[in-house]
């Protein structure tokens, strides 16, 4: 008789002990799995649910996107689902169509709802309002439609609620941005409408763009730090911004907002300070201190298209993309803009439209390959060697001196032959 090895023994030993304490799964959750398959399907090219197979003794290891965690509050304990993934994520995966069915809210146990990219369409569940334990519900790019439910303002854990890239409609639901827990709300790219709710939880990530809202920017907790509104129908002043210290990107592009810019944002250095495309007027502040700070690499600041007026200040001197562009802007362009642009710290400097009337040069030095910067219909001729405009800023090198005249105190055209 053959003499069984040690290590041998060893894996039989595991294997028995494996298979001796392997929980079931719960039936309510089978049975949640199978009517969701029912309601669900792989577009041509995905394989999600090949492995959803239900004769399958061990769900837990053998389907895709489910993770579970053991149930011990009940005799005998049992596996629940703890996270359920519904699609691949890959690039190359059409991902999945059909609905999402009011059975997942028998997954009592649930944590983390994720549906990937696919056409899964009709409206979100209101019965997800059951599952107390969501902390993450991520159903993103698809064409789920009809209102957000308002009995996800009732899930007293949840930290993530990513809905973006669907066709939603109707208004934000009251007491959604009021959890407690809420940290990370994305809406983006929907056709939800209204005035914005005030936030008094402690979010730091807020994503509203390409939506219908309407009204005034609503009350803003101090611990944002990512806030986007872009392209939406928004209006009134900046005021609510003023307290923001810990803002790192915001992007109010392509509304109707007016008034002047808070000081406070110049002061904060953001990486992403994007407002092109407003009704903004006033001036931009002096810089903090003499010194002109970096923004950091990628840095990007753009007031294009507002009614911004008066000199400009070095206070932007540090950020690596800027665009002023259509604006009112005058005077001569401080050195320290200058200086960035030469030595390739700042990478895109647009000046055009708008009224200055010198930019200081340094003899002998060109500018950097990797650079851009247009100055193009100023109040001066824009020296040679020293533009590369983009085709929207035109073929106009310089403003008639009638309209230079308005901004520069009767001044002629610096340069003009």
């Amino acid at each position: 008789m053959a003499r069984i090895t040690t290590p041998l023994c060893l894996l039989l030993f595991l294997l028995f002990i494996h298979n001796s304490f392997q929980q079931p799964l719960s039936n309510v959750d089978l049975g949640a799995l199978q009517t969701i398959k029912n309601s669900l399907t792989d577009l041509p090219g995905s394989d999600f649910f090949s492995t959803w197979d239900f004769s399958s003794t061990d769900p837990c290891n053998t389907f895709s996107g489910i993770i579970c965690s053991l149930d011990d509050n009940v005799t005998p304990p049992l596996l629940r689902i703890d996270t359920l993934t519904l699609g691949t994520g890959l690039a190359d995966s059409p991902g999945l169509t059909g609905s999402l069915t009011p059975s997942l809210s028998n997954l009592d146990a649930l944590t983390q709802l994720i549906l990937y990219s696919g056409i899964a369409s009709g409206p979100i569940p209101s019965e997800l309002g059951n599952l107390k334990n969501l902390r993450v519900i991520s159903l993103t790019n698809n064409r789920l439609s009809g209102p957000i439910p308002t009995t996800l303002a009732t899930l007293p854990n949840l930290h993530t609620l990513d809905l973006s890239g669907n066709q939603l409609s109707g208004s934000i639901p009251a007491g959604l941005a009021g959890l407690t827990e809420l940290r990370v709300l994305i809406l983006a790219s929907n056709s939800l409408s209204g005035e914005l709710p005030d936030v008094t939880t402690q979010l730091l990530h807020l994503d509203l763009k390409q939506n219908n809202f309407s009204g005034r920017l609503p009350s803003l907790p101090s611990s944002l730090r990512y806030f986007s509104v872009s392209q939406n129908q928004m209006w009134g002043p900046l005021d609510a911004l003023d307290p923001l210290s810990e803002l790192v990107y915001l992007d109010l592009s392509m509304n109707q907002f007016n008034g002047s810019i808070p000081e406070s944002l110049f002061h904060y250095r953001l990486s992403s300070m994007l407002l092109q495309r407003n009704n903004l007027s006033g001036g931009i502040p002096r810089a903090v201190s003499v010194d002109v700070t970096s923004y950091g690499e990628g840095s990007v600041v753009d007031l294009s298209h507002n009614f911004l007026s008066g000199e400009l200040s070095s206070v932007l001197a540090g950020v690596e993309s800027v665009f002023l562009n259509n604006n009112h802007l005058m005077g001569i362009v401080p050195e320290d803009y200058a200086r960035s642009v030469y030595e390739g710290n700042m990478k895109t400097l647009y000046l055009q439209h708008n009224f200055f009337s010198g930019f200081p040069l340094d003899s002998g030095l060109s500018l950097p390959d990797s650079v851009s910067l247009c100055l193009s219909y100023n109040c001066m001729v824009p020296p040679v060697g020293l533009t590369a405009c983009p085709a929207s800023a035109g073929d106009q090198l310089w403003r008639p001196a009638y309209q230079c005249s308005v901004y520069n105190n009767g001044t002629t055209v610096e340069g003009e032959p």
